[in-house]
């Protein structure tokens, strides 16, 4: 009995030092506007694994790039380069062990800044050049952003109906987008139209809240989401 008791003090103290071994390798990476995903499903093919990835992440800002190659060293990762840092954070946090492509993401902040981030901290001197930039691109997001207001709408209902969605447009990546809200509970595709879906909620409340957060939400940089509540 007592040669039990010692085995078994004897490995929760080794998995206690294993435990102290590995937790600093986490707390040493320092907050990035960059983050690393390994566990991804290599199987996908890399353009539309990036645009999946731009629409999963850019819900939680401006996302600058994407990088996921497919050579032997990278396969199954990739990196999101946010402009902000509360963006990259918030992403982290929300979708760590995020089923992606039936694999749960496993993420961390980057050990290095990306080439961007550090380009655009040794850019002093475009301060006005910047101004005119933002300014512009602000004007042409409230601009799309007015455009899918005018859409006519039907009474509220549980079912939702999306269009203007791109090309590229699959199931895996608007149940992506609509999983996160309370109440998803499928996406239907229409079989020959790539530019229209449904998306169904157990009740209307919950479709408006979910037709509110992502009006004119951008799944490619051309295209905005229009979304209305289905005819009954």
């Amino acid at each position: 009995m007592a040669r039990t008791e010692g085995q078994t003090g004897q490995n929760h103290s080794a998995s206690n030092a294993l435990h102290k071994n590995l937790q600093p390798r986490a707390m040493d990476i320092r907050p990035n506007h960059t983050i690393y995903i390994n566990n991804v499903n290599d199987k996908i093919k890399k353009e539309e694994l990036k645009r999946s990835l731009y629409a999963l992440f850019s819900q939680f800002g401006q996302v600058l790039d994407i990088v996921a190659l497919k050579t032997m060293k990278m396969r199954g990762q990739a990196f999101v380069v946010f402009k902000e840092l509360s963006s990259a954070t918030n992403a982290l946090r929300q979708l760590q062990g995020f089923p992606f492509y039936n694999k749960p993401m496993r993420i961390q902040y980057a050990k290095t800044d990306s080439e961007i981030i550090s380009k655009t901290r040794g850019t002093f001197g475009d301060k006005d050049k910047k101004k005119e930039k933002k300014k512009k691109a602000q004007e042409l997001v409230q601009s799309a952003a007015k455009k899918p207001g005018l859409v006519p709408d039907n009474p509220p209902n549980y079912i939702l109906f999306l269009n203007n969605l791109p090309e590229e447009t699959n199931e895996m990546m608007l149940s992506m987008l609509f999983n996160q809200f309370p109440g998803f509970k499928e996406v239907r595709l229409v079989p020959g139209r790539h530019d229209i879906a449904f998306v169904e909620f157990e009740n209307e409340a919950q479709a408006g809240t979910a037709r509110d957060a992502l009006q004119g939400f951008r799944i490619t940089a051309t295209c905005a989401m229009k979304i209305t509540y289905a005819k009954k």
